[in-house]
């Protein structure tokens, strides 16, 4: 199964008023677009993990990356590098949700290249709000260790179940 993917990251507004710009509208944008195609090097990835999931009040969803999940095809996913993850606290459609999202590592095994640290979480992602980390050089931004350094925590907050999509996207080597 070959991967190809773009990662896009854009934030565009537009602002009115008197400004050193000389004109009455503001229209700042920054973006970056990184392609992947399918392998283990810089510029590519080989394996794509990407869900819908719902985790109960006040509790966690541990994902381990090396070895639990089955990708769409069925294949178990065995990452060794992380090239990007994007969280989103919301369902596709339905309700939605009422509590806050907080991603980082998990007690057991936790990733710990991309957040340094051995327990960093990134949080509160209120609802309807979302983290997205992406870099396809050679090292990605985390390795992936089977068994000691291979798992991501989801932690929901108290109040309600919430239902989250994720999108990872790694490689095997």
């Amino acid at each position: 199964m070959a991967l190809t993917a773009r990662l896009i990251a854009k934030m565009q507004a537009t602002q009115t008023g008197s400004n050193d710009f000389g004109g009455p509208n503001f229209t700042p944008e920054i973006s970056q677009i990184i392609d992947l195609t399918n392998g283990t090097t810089a510029g590519k990835a080989d394996i794509l993990w990407m869900d819908q999931r719902t985790v109960s009040s006040a509790s966690s969803d541990d994902l381990d990356l090396a070895g639990v999940l089955s990708d769409a095809f069925g294949s178990t996913v065995a990452m060794a590098e992380l090239v990007a993850v994007f969280v989103v606290n919301a369902p596709a459609s339905g309700a939605a949700n009422t509590t806050n999202l907080t991603i980082g590592a998990a007690a057991s095994n936790p990733i710990t290249g991309f957040m340094g640290g051995t327990t960093p979480t990134f949080g509160p992602i209120r609802p309807g709000g979302f983290l997205f980390f992406g870099c396809g050089d050679a090292a990605g931004f985390g390795a992936v260790a089977g068994g000691s350094a291979d798992t991501l925590r989801v932690t929901n907050s108290s109040g309600a179940a919430a239902t989250y999509q994720i999108g990872i996207i790694g490689r095997s080597a």
